[in-house]
């Protein structure tokens, strides 16, 4: 390794800020953040390494880039996405996330409706591990409550956002999850078990935030809100099977497998349609489809950080990092301040991940921090960041679908506020292991 290798080298970094430049600055001139498709500028800044690496020749960055994609956890992330995406595909055309969503304002008393929605959408989004699908999901109710009840409509769909960020930084098959814990290499029930503990407080105090700000309403359903128990039953499978510690695919494919049964028997899915539904979802855009852009992003991600690391640039910012913290909780304050600065800057929390997990895994190592604690820190600050942005995907979705900015909204988003305070405290009080 020569001298530049050892000290690191900060022009290194340059495809990952043409990234950024590309990537925001297509948003602030167009005032659309993805007008740029994310796979196009990662693309161009795979071109700009593969231009600067003057030290191999082509064959040898073709080797180079294809040992970091080759790598097990690479490998097992992206196809732990697809799998993924064909259980929501099956369930959602089952009629899962319907039924569930009903259920829970049938259970729930109508004078805590906006707690309500907060506490539903904490379920459907861990069930579904999808913010996005969370948030389309109860958009609607949201709009029909705040009619019925008098507040504020970003109050409503405020809470369906808080609700929507608790689940896909917990569930056990959002793509988020996913990320973190295969690039820091732990299991995902120990990454649950950390991660749920930090987020915990956060959630009950919002639910106090939402209960004293809207005790006073009340909301009366215009219609009988109907649900079979059955189909919600899939996600309590793999919600279960995955805190048990199942292997994951196995917990999805029974899943997947057990949607289809049900949605069968019930008349929700036609034979015909039964492996669509797995591949394309019920509206043709979901299913294992839904999770290709994610899955090519990791690989070319991968590519990308490879010749990144490489060069000498992630030596470059773990040197950066030793100068300015000391110990494992400067180093999980590092993490945590990575992952939300590189969620700012992509505008998604699962690219985030992709892009600062190897850094973050090098960081835990460097400051003995264990694996599920670096892989929580991870999820949950690019949550935070996620949850806060007005140009993030959940945000610009919500506005989208009630009329209203994301600026109305974020005076409520009171959970992702929280997870981040939660987060800062665990880390300077919480006892640690002896520091390495």
């Amino acid at each position: 390794m020569n001298e530049k290798q050892t000290k690191g080298n900060a022009a290194a970094l340059l495809p990952i800020g043409v990234f950024l430049v590309i990537f925001l600055g297509s948003g602030f001139v167009t005032g659309d953040f993805y007008a740029m498709p994310a796979i196009l500028a990662f693309l161009i800044a795979l071109f700009v390494a593969f231009i600067q690496d003057r030290k191999h020749d082509f064959n040898q960055k073709i080797h180079i880039i294809a040992q970091g994609v080759g790598e097990d956890n690479i490998i097992t992330m992206c196809l732990i996405f697809l799998c993924a995406g064909g259980f929501s595909g099956a369930v959602t055309a089952a009629g899962g996330a319907d039924s569930t969503v009903n259920l829970g304002l049938s259970i729930l008393p109508p004078n805590i409706a906006v707690v309500g929605l907060f506490l539903i959408g904490c379920f459907i989004s861990v069930s579904m591990g999808t913010s996005m699908g969370t948030i389309a999901a109860l958009a609607p109710i949201a709009m029909g409550i705040s009619e019925k009840t008098g507040f504020a409509l970003p109050i409503c769909i405020g809470a369906v956002v808080c609700g929507a960020m608790f689940g896909d930084n917990l569930s056990m098959i959002s793509d988020t999850t996913i990320a973190a814990v295969k690039t820091q290499g732990c299991e995902m029930k120990d990454k649950f078990r950390e991660n749920f503990l930090i987020v915990l407080p956060a959630a009950i105090v919002t639910i106090l935030i939402f209960f004293v700000l809207t005790a006073g309403g009340e909301y009366k359903a215009t219609e009988e809100l109907s649900y079979n128990i059955w189909k919600v039953m899939p996600y309590l499978v793999v919600l279960v099977g995955a805190l048990i510690g199942f292997n994951v695919f196995l917990v999805l494919m029974t899943g997947t497998v057990l949607s289809l049964i049900i949605g069968a028997v019930s008349g929700s899915i036609a034979l015909s349609d039964l492996f669509r539904v797995v591949a394309q979802g019920a509206d043709g855009t979901g299913g294992i489809m839904g999770m290709y852009d994610i899955t090519v992003i990791s690989i070319v991600v991968a590519c990308i950080v490879s010749l990144v690391k490489e060069m000498g640039g992630i030596t470059f910012i773990l040197n950066l990092i030793r100068k300015n913290i000391r110990g494992q909780k400067g180093g999980e304050f590092g993490i945590a301040g990575l992952a939300l600065l590189v969620d700012m800057c992509t505008a998604n929390n699962t690219v985030a991940i992709v892009m600062a997990g190897p850094i973050a895994k090098e960081i835990s190592q460097e400051f003995g921090i264990d694996k599920k604690r670096s892989a929580s820190l991870l999820d949950i600050f690019t949550s935070v960041g996620q949850g806060l942005i007005p140009y993030g995907a959940q945000l610009l979705s919500a506005a989208t679908l009630t009329q209203i900015t994301p600026f109305e909204i974020m005076p409520y988003l009171y959970y992702p506020i929280l997870m981040a305070v939660s987060s800062v405290f665990f880390i300077l009080f919480r006892r640690r292991k002896t520091e390495i």
